[in-house]
């Protein structure tokens, strides 16, 4: 049985390594996401989240002009552990949060390890495309 091979060697990717999916982490190929899972990192989509808030309805005086997603989100982004490490999938979905999301990076002075598009006509493909951050195909290894 042949190990999983590493799509990642370039950037040699760890438990804090930042890694946003364009859309659902579920259409990963199954090498890639077996060796993102093995990284350990948090897991975090705005379904998971939404789930969890149905119940807790107390928007924040910091968080009242944005939708319901991106505040939540906000609130996660905020309380993590400082530089620790995620795995956000089906975030941002338009090229305005993509925007936001570098915001809170920057607020944070953070960064990206990797963009994977598993749709390459994603709203926000062309914005980290044009940061250097996105994978075209996320089979393949990423060049230098």
């Amino acid at each position: 049985m042949a190990g999983i091979p590493d799509h990642f060697p370039v950037c040699g990717l760890t438990a804090l390594t930042k890694i946003l999916v364009l859309g659902p982490a579920r259409l990963l190929p199954e090498s890639v996401a077996d060796q993102v899972s093995s990284l350990n990192l948090e897991h975090v989509s705005p379904a998971g989240m939404m789930r969890l808030e149905i119940s807790r309805r107390h928007p924040s005086p910091a968080t009242a002009g944005l939708d319901a997603t991106t505040a939540q989100l906000r609130r996660w982004f905020f309380a993590r552990k400082p530089d620790a490490g995620f795995l956000l999938s089906e975030y941002p979905a338009t090229l305005l949060q993509a925007k936001i999301l570098d915001e809170w990076l920057d607020d944070r002075d953070e960064a990206l390890d990797a963009v994977i598009a598993t749709d390459p006509d994603h709203p926000a493909a062309g914005h980290y495309r044009t940061l250097g951050l996105l994978w075209e195909h996320p089979g393949a290894v990423p060049a230098p």
